[in-house]
């Protein structure tokens, strides 16, 4: 009877990437992509350039265009919060589309200035948007697909976070030319296209299953998320979203302020930093699917200690390249790992899979908004040390590598014991 359920338990798995998907597998990755490039690359990334030009057309003042940053954050956080329960409401996919036009909208809203309160409104809508995506989009694909693909298939859908970084740095100044009202109607334009094309790319839901295993299933779902390995996980990847804080919010400053180099250098690693995002992900994908997600995800924590740690110690120019690319890559790359762990901790249930990434992603968010308050502060009273910033954030992935070895060598022991 065992042997039965196994074979049957294979032969789905294998039929799962190329029946269960209403379409090829790469359709539905591309989907995921234009997803993250909309809610998370453009809704948030495309912003920083734009703060400038708010400030000098008078729009905002300079306090209030960095609150307005805030409010994609405090945004993105609640969409993290409300994605599980706004996904099994109306369907996942109804989600995934409803949050692209959602974000489409409040583009064009935002080429409006009407009043504050107004553009902070659709800020925070904008991040919700980022929040439900980044929750929903991976766990609706990669249920269907082969782990040794799941990999490079996460790494496309978080692809599509580098574009936007990369978009941020080249065609927002593009379309800045032809004015700001303008920009934020590419924006929008873009944003809806991206909609339409991937409308019918999702795969399709699996149907409810039946209540009578209902309970069993929500407490096996509840176990999964809460297991001490899990647990441990989130702390890792909390931890992460601290370190990669510096490099978000203060490497243009830090080269056009703090090197003396002017905006437009720091511009010119601010796409750098972009061109790695677009590619991190995919390049982690792979390893992942070569090493494994469990060593793949040590390697990262090391690389980007150090990468994140080199503009403390070095200012020239080879540093800076080496460090904005690495880190810019890692910024999205380190979501597939992160995703795909889960996905080795908790495996045979996409419930529990979907319900742990959920809490990931709630807790990077926590630690990323906590992690910009509080690195903004200190370097206010530090009198603009930015090596400071650099430090802390190398010592907090430091932090979460030790803590992943420590739980390797744990669970060593229990297996010898």
């Amino acid at each position: 009877m065992s042997s039965t359920n196994v074979d049957h338990r294979r032969q789905h798995h294998h039929s799962a990437p190329h029946h269960g998907a209403g379409g090829p597998l790469w359709l539905s990755a591309v989907a995921g992509l234009c997803a993250s490039l909309v809610g998370l690359g453009l809704a948030r990334f495309a912003y920083t350039p734009l703060i400038p030009a708010l400030v000098a057309a008078k729009w905002f003042t300079a306090a209030e265009a960095v609150y307005l940053g805030a409010a994609n954050l405090a945004g993105y956080l609640a969409g993290a919060l409300i994605a599980r329960d706004f996904g099994a409401r109306v369907g996942a996919v109804a989600a995934l589309r409803g949050m692209m036009l959602l974000a489409s909208i409040c583009f064009f809203a935002c080429a409006v200035p009407i009043s504050f309160i107004w553009f902070f409104g659709f800020r925070f809508l904008a991040g919700i948007t980022g929040g439900v995506i980044m929750v929903l989009a991976a766990s609706t694909i990669l249920p269907y697909t082969a782990p040794s693909k799941k990999g490079l298939v996460g790494g496309v859908i978080f692809a599509g976070v580098g574009l936007g970084v990369a978009a941020s740095g080249t065609l927002v100044p593009l379309l800045l030319h032809q004015g700001l009202k303008q920009t934020w109607y590419g924006l929008g334009l873009l944003s809806a296209v991206l909609t339409l094309v991937s409308w019918k790319a999702w795969p399709a839901e699996p149907r409810a299953r039946q209540s009578g295993a209902g309970h069993h299933a929500a407490a096996h779902q509840v176990h999964g998320a809460r297991s001490p390995a899990v647990l441990m996980l989130y702390l890792e990847y909390g931890l992460n979203a601290v370190a990669l804080v510096p490099h978000m919010v203060f490497l243009v400053d830090f080269v056009a302020r703090g090197l003396g180099q002017g905006i437009g250098a720091g511009s010119h690693y601010w796409v750098l930093y972009g061109l790695g995002a677009i590619v991190g992900p995919l390049l982690t994908g792979h390893l992942a699917d070569r090493a494994g997600f469990a060593a793949a995800l040590r390697v990262a924590f090391l690389v980007q200690a150090v990468s994140i740690g080199i503009p403390a110690v070095s200012g020239l120019p080879v540093a800076m390249i080496v460090s904005s690319l690495i880190v810019g890559g890692f910024t999205p790359g380190i979501v597939p790992l992160v995703i795909g762990r889960i996905h080795e901790l908790i495996p045979h249930s996409a419930a529990s899979q979907g319900t742990a990434w959920a809490q990931a992603t709630t807790t990077f968010a926590l630690f990323q908004a906590a992690g910009a308050y509080s690195l903004s502060f200190l370097f206010a009273q530090s009198g603009g040390d930015y090596r400071l910033l650099f430090v802390i954030g190398a010592a907090a992935v430091a932090a979460a590598l030790a803590l992943e070895l420590v739980g390797a060598v744990a669970t060593a022991r229990g297996r010898a014991n």
